[in-house]
């Protein structure tokens, strides 16, 4: 059997236990990316099997549900949020609610075309601007420096794929890793512009990375503590709980991780304040002379 680059396949030996796109082939061997994880991996030819039409929409079908469910638990989490910040911006519901907020700065760095367009979508549909970039893993932490003079962030993501290998070494050898060497180095890049972990938030990893380099290095919220596979989305609702919250208020890592697909054991972090900051008077433009 033949097989191309974008092919949907699976791997014999696993079972057909996660869903992968093929993103190269070279000499009998295959690099493949989760269709909907952030892992990366590498398989004979012989050990994949194209997906059939009907298994790829019955996972997609799947994927949804939980992705809806998520997005649901956000949106409820969120309501709550509003509430009460309109509360505290009101004197308790006393005064009238003419205030405005300044949104968090997002700059999110995908090592995964298709995961970054996933990501913007699901930051448009929350409501949050972000500036969300392309750059191989490799090249992350050459590019972090200048990227943050230029856009001058208030949260950072640096995610993409990742894999720990038994066979390079045991799991806390960084070098067993596929690519948290790489997003370890550009979080350090990152707290060498900005050291203080309430002016600049960072999410970094992707799926089985090195969670404990990741906070060592600096980063707020890494995967992944159980060294398990992560959602593609899971970055985009951790910052979405950070971006919302008040200054004036922490996150606690419970709270950042409860809307997230994947849970405690593949995300964890530390507690962050909030990024929000309301002001007042809010003064509509038509009111200017």
């Amino acid at each position: 059997m033949s097989f191309t680059i974008g092919d949907l396949v699976t791997r014999i030996s696993y079972q057909h236990d996660i869903l992968f796109r093929i993103t190269a082939v070279t000499n009998g061997t295959a690099v493949l990316h989760g269709e909907d994880i952030r892992l990366e991996a590498d398989a004979d030819l012989g050990d994949l099997k194209k997906a059939h039409e009907r298994e790829v929409e019955k996972h997609r079908m799947k994927d949804k549900e939980k992705e809806d469910y998520s997005f649901r638990l956000f949106r409820q989490d969120y309501q709550l949020m509003k509430e009460k910040r309109t509360y505290e911006s009101t004197s308790g519901y006393q005064e009238p609610a003419n205030f405005f907020q300044l949104p968090a700065r997002v700059l999110h760095l995908d090592g995964d075309r298709l995961y970054l367009k996933k990501c913007i979508d699901l930051y448009q549909r929350i409501g949050l601007q972000v500036h969300g970039l392309y750059v191989d893993e490799k090249e992350m932490s050459q590019e972090i420096g200048h990227l943050i003079t230029k856009i001058q962030p208030d949260m950072i993501v640096i995610t993409g794929h990742d894999a720990y290998s038994r066979n390079k070494g045991e799991r806390k050898d960084l070098r067993a890793y596929r690519h948290s060497k790489y997003f370890v180095d550009t979080v350090r890049e990152a707290r060498k512009i900005v050291p203080n972990v309430d002016q600049l938030v960072i999410f970094a990893g992707a799926c089985q990375s090195h969670f404990e380099s990741l906070i060592r290095a600096g980063a707020n919220f890494a995967s992944s503590p159980s060294r398990i596979n992560i959602h593609a989305l899971d970055p985009v609702y951790i910052t979405a709980k950070v971006a919302y919250t008040s200054f004036m208020d922490k996150v606690s890592v419970h709270d950042a991780l409860r809307n997230t697909l994947t849970g405690d054991k593949g995300l964890g972090g530390i507690e962050t304040r909030g990024l929000l900051r309301t002001g007042m008077p809010y003064i509509e433009e038509s009111d200017i002379e």
